[in-house]
């Protein structure tokens, strides 16, 4: 049996193992499962592979994506250059654990997106400063458009050479001038659906273009809001999918 699976603080929310059981009985994939694995400090992923020598894949989400690194052996490039991993592959080597990561986030992020986009859309706003959201300004740049950050207390943020500001920094002009919105918090997120970041809504128009990497709900608090205002809305639920792929392909390549 070939073992597969997610690592999280909680994975209520994850449609990760239904997506990936789900391929495999479709496309009669045979000897293989998807497990969540829920942990509580990223100190029990080394005992959680030891314990399950079947295990050969994991997925990294919440809030694991950034203090996994220190546990690997290797990562590719792309994920070096994030300083985020959302992908692990495990190859026992002389008696030991070669552990190397990958981000598949900013790919799956960047081919969702660019379909939505338009010669307005020059600059973005990202909500978070984490692993995805990391990710998601990785794509943004490569794409040609300018970032910023927004977090709760920008002064403990470390991010070099990243512009990174306050909530209550989001004034109209800036609202006005960055047409792209990415929520790459966890706000907003099943079961906490009637919470969402505090922007200031009313200042998004039908020019604004918002993309929640939450799926679940399909339609959170924060898409609802730039609905409301005539914004382009998108969930993650295709990024969700992309990713997943694209994780497969590096498992079995």
């Amino acid at each position: 049996m070939r073992k597969f699976g997610l690592i999280g603080t909680s994975l209520k929310h994850s449609f990760s193992s239904g997506y990936f059981n789900n391929k495999f009985r479709s496309e009669s994939i045979s000897s293989c499962s998807y497990d969540n694995f829920e942990i509580t400090t990223i100190d029990a992923l080394v005992p959680l592979i030891k314990s399950l020598p079947e295990l050969i894949g994991l997925n990294v989400t919440i809030p694991f994506k950034e203090s996994v690194i220190p546990f690997l052996k290797e990562l590719d490039e792309e994920a070096k250059n994030i300083g985020a991993v959302n992908t692990i592959t495990i190859n026992p080597q002389d008696d030991q654990l070669h552990l190397k990561g990958f981000n598949t986030d900013a790919h799956a992020f960047r081919k969702s997106l660019a379909p939505l986009l338009n010669p307005s859309h020059s600059s973005a706003i990202i909500l978070g400063t984490g692993g995805a959201g990391k990710a998601a300004g990785y794509a943004l740049r490569s794409m040609g458009l300018g970032v910023v950050y927004v977090s709760r207390n920008p002064e403990m943020v470390n991010m070099d050479n990243e512009v990174v500001i306050s909530y209550s920094d989001l004034s109209q002009s800036r609202i006005s001038k960055h047409l792209v919105v990415i929520n790459s918090t966890p706000q907003g997120m099943y079961p906490n659906s009637d919470s969402c970041p505090e922007i200031p809504y009313e200042y998004l128009t039908t020019n604004h273009l918002l993309y929640d990497l939450i799926y679940n709900p399909a339609e959170t608090l924060f898409l609802m809001k730039g609905k409301e205002n005539g914004a382009k809305i998108k969930n993650g639920q295709e990024m969700l999918e992309l990713q997943a792929e694209l994780s497969w392909e590096i498992w079995n390549s």
